[in-house]
């Protein structure tokens, strides 16, 4: 008797996969694994602009650590993954749906945002954009335009908190902070920083022959083409503290280099020039919003936390016969369902940072800039900058 005949069905000898299921299966592995890895572990960037220069440089490539601050649970799962807004090859075309929307929920990490950190960030103005001038905020542009015009010549549409373009700029104040610019020193709680070693600000510069200073010498010291004319006889230019020293001791220059002070206005938060009357370098002084803490509304402050309010923490915000109303309540109290954070570049004259858009929310938080792992310029690959850590 053959005796395989009485075998259950369940002893058979497994069909081997084919070589296009094995490859699908591992595929389908890899992808899983990776989404996994980005989505709660850390993350791969590229440095776009020079506002942080010279602590992180263009075309830096870091890994920003997930597990810093704890991961934030995607607010919209449904995405083709390793895309953020838009598919690649495409100019408008979303790379996610919104059929699926999750709260804001953050898994507990290693610890919270501190002082300096150097933080990746959902751009908080990114909630509204138009396609084809993504590398612009909206709202300035409503303000230099007008709306009317900025929606009939651009194709403007919304985006949910994670799928904002991705920011890093270095934290200078957290949540309860009081903080002030004072000639562009940021003060905070009445203590002013120590500048970031690697940070950069506009000096004047000037020579006892109103020249300018030796570029041979300059390329020397990576300063190359890095100034601007200001007025004759004296030039501006961009400088870390350990640069303006050694252009400060130059024969040439005898001393006269003082830091550049910016007295413009234009475009600097909270855009209302009747209550306050900040620049980039003279700012505040404003309290950081802590969740739990409860500030009193009035028309002089109103504009620092109106964003907050109807926007950030979804609310309604009305002023009735001079009466602030929130979801229908007369009310002149407001409290704080987040944290919020004061962001700032290290390049402080050529960064668009919270000087001109307020508060970063917890929830716009995506990680800690950890490592560079690549880095290249014009002469090639910078050896140097491999696998430093970000301070």
């Amino acid at each position: 008797m053959n005796l395989a005949f009485w075998r259950k069905k369940g002893d058979q000898p497994k069909k081997k996969k084919s070589a296009v299921r094995e490859w699908l299966d591992a595929a389908i592995f890899a992808v899983i694994a990776a989404t996994l890895i980005r989505t709660f572990i850390f993350e791969a960037y590229t440095i776009p602009t020079p506002s942080m220069e010279k602590t992180l440089l263009v075309n830096d490539f870091l890994f920003v650590s997930k597990v810093s601050y704890g991961p934030r649970v995607p607010m919209t799962p449904l995405a083709v993954p390793f895309t953020h807004h838009t598919l690649p090859l495409t100019k408008y075309t979303k790379a996610y749906s919104e059929a699926v929307q999750w709260k804001y929920r953050r898994i507990p990490g290693f610890g919270d945002i501190h002082r300096n950190d150097v933080v990746v960030f959902n751009f908080p103005e990114g909630d509204t954009v138009a396609l084809e001038r993504q590398d612009e905020s909206y709202y300035d542009l409503v303000r230099r335009n007008g709306r009317d015009r900025v929606w009939s010549e651009y194709h403007v549409i919304s985006r949910p908190v994670d799928k904002r373009e991705n920011y890093i700029k270095r934290c200078v104040g957290i949540a309860g902070d009081t903080l002030s610019v004072v000639n562009g020193i940021v003060v905070v709680n009445g203590q002013p920083e120590n500048p970031p070693p690697h940070s950069e600000r506009l000096y004047h510069v000037q020579t006892t022959n109103g020249d300018h200073l030796n570029p041979v010498r300059l390329e020397e010291m990576g300063i190359a083409g890095n100034y601007e004319i200001m007025e004759q006889g004296k030039t501006s230019y961009n400088l870390t503290p350990e640069e303006s020293k050694a252009i400060g001791a130059f024969p040439i220059v005898n001393g006269n280099i003082q830091p550049f002070i910016s007295p413009y206005e234009d475009g600097v938060w909270p855009q209302d020039t009747a209550h306050f009357k900040f620049t980039v370098d003279n700012f505040g002084p404003i309290y950081i919003p802590k969740k739990g803490a409860t500030v009193k509304l009035d028309s002089s402050n109103i504009e620092l936390y109106r964003r907050i309010i109807e926007v950030y923490e979804d609310n309604t915000l009305e002023n009735k016969n001079g009466q602030w109303v929130i979801n229908g309540t007369p009310t002149d109290l407001y409290t704080f369902k987040m944290n919020y954070y004061w962001m700032m570049g290290d390049n402080r004259h050529h960064s668009l940072d919270s000087r001109y858009w307020g508060f970063v929310p917890e929830d716009h938080v995506v990680g800690k800039a950890w490592l560079i792992w690549m880095s290249y310029g014009k002469g090639g690959i910078r050896w140097s900058r491999l696998f430093r850590t970000i301070k």
